[in-house]
């Protein structure tokens, strides 16, 4: 609700959320709503037109002259074309194949000339822009289980790259029309829009989403893509950039899942190459193979999870049934190991066969989506999802 005494200002709206939103100009430009209107009426007239007048000068000379419909169409198309008559046989006329000759001369170049003015007033007025716009969004619609990218700066293209690589659906989120041509040439779907908008991310799909990459290059923004991202999606995973550590802390406070900074990765990985090479040369390795690390989340539901809940890894030979391999296990918070006494989360690396499985545990697996697929197909009903770590 609005407080007491303050109303939202003209440029702003009450959703039913109760949270304050910017709304889009009331007004369009005159081009654009010319183009509208030609869209919904009166569009394709000159087209018919010239269609008309065509077939009939085609079954003008079919009746005046005999021919077949070859030769009625191919002098249809010389004479309006002005290009005269080359073919001996099409150069002696009765007196009615003049007629329509004559008729179609007259008639066609008027018709002809209509319908070029037509479509430069179309492509003038952004017609043919209206209709590209439509066919992407209804394109977009049909969009499941991709990523929303907002921004394609420097950052938006290296992860631009990287989820192209691993075929997943990209959906780019940009203003910039220099920076969306070049999405557009690498051969990416992009969206002209304002990512901050609800109405722009309902329109990228955002309940039909796997995922929400915030990478613009301002961190105001990023809060406010996370805010309505997050108003809109409850349970969408969200990614988002931040260039310091109070961007950091009022991310996550706006519900973004996870917070990344660039300066920070790039120091860690620098440290770490410096600090384990072979480590990092082997993750590097993993991006383009056919290797994958996935989190595979168990279900919280104990009946989805009867037939793994308290059985061994041992028991249930999942590396050697699917050839994954289990690299961690972690915990819940409110897992209980013993009747009455909560364990505290934690994360056990290189698990034994010893290790059993519960309700809520996040298992991190590596293999190829082969092995991968396999060791999802094992897990059944007590599977809950499975997100990408790393490639």
């Amino acid at each position: 609700m609005i407080p007491s005494g303050r109303r939202p200002q003209p440029h702003q709206r009450q959703t039913g959320r109760g949270r304050l939103q910017r709304r889009r100009p009331a007004h369009r430009s005159k081009g654009s709503s010319l183009a509208e209107a030609l869209l919904q009426r009166g569009g394709a007239t000159p087209l018919l037109l010239l269609a008309g007048v065509v077939n009939a000068g085609a079954l003008g000379y079919r009746a005046t002259e005999g021919w077949d419909w070859g030769d009625c169409y191919w002098m249809v198309l010389i004479t309006l074309s002005t290009m005269g008559f080359s073919d001996p046989a099409t150069m002696v006329l009765s007196g009615g194949g003049r007629v329509v000759t004559t008729l179609l001369l007259v008639g066609g170049l008027v018709v002809v000339q209509q319908t070029l003015q037509k479509l430069l007033e179309l492509t003038n007025t952004g017609y043919f822009q209206i209709l590209r716009d439509r066919r992407t969004r209804q394109q977009l619609r049909r969009m499941h289980n991709h990523v929303i990218l907002c921004g394609y700066g420097r950052i938006g293209r290296e992860i631009a790259e990287q989820l192209s690589a691993e075929d997943v659906p990209l959906l780019v989120v940009e203003m910039d029309t220099e920076r969306v041509a070049e999405a557009q040439q690498r051969g990416l779907r992009v969206l002209l829009a304002d990512a901050t908008l609800d109405e722009t991310l309902q329109e990228a799909g955002i309940h039909q989403c796997r995922a929400l990459v915030a990478a613009l290059p301002n961190n105001a923004a990023n809060l406010y893509v996370i805010l309505s991202a997050r108003g809109l999606a409850p349970h969408c995973r969200l990614i988002a950039r931040a260039d310091s550590e109070e961007a950091d802390r009022k991310l996550r406070l706006a519900g973004a899942d996870q917070v990344v900074s660039p300066y920070v990765a790039g120091g860690r990985t620098m440290a770490a190459t410096a600090l384990r090479p072979l480590a990092v040369t082997f993750m590097e390795l993993l991006v383009g193979s056919d290797c994958e690390v996935d989190e595979f989340q168990l279900s919280l539901d104990p009946d989805q999870l009867s037939h793994l809940s308290g059985q061994s890894l041992a028991d249930l030979q999942l590396g050697r049934r699917s050839g994954a391999l289990v690299l961690a296990i972690r915990t819940p918070p409110s897992l209980v190991g013993a009747p009455g006494e909560p364990v505290d989360s934690e994360l056990i690396a290189n698990p034994d066969g010893s290790e059993r499985l519960a309700p809520g545990q996040l298992l991190v697996v590596l293999g190829s989506k082969q092995q991968l697929n396999r060791f999802a197909e094992l897990l059944g009903p007590g599977l809950a999802s499975v997100e990408v770590m790393s490639s």
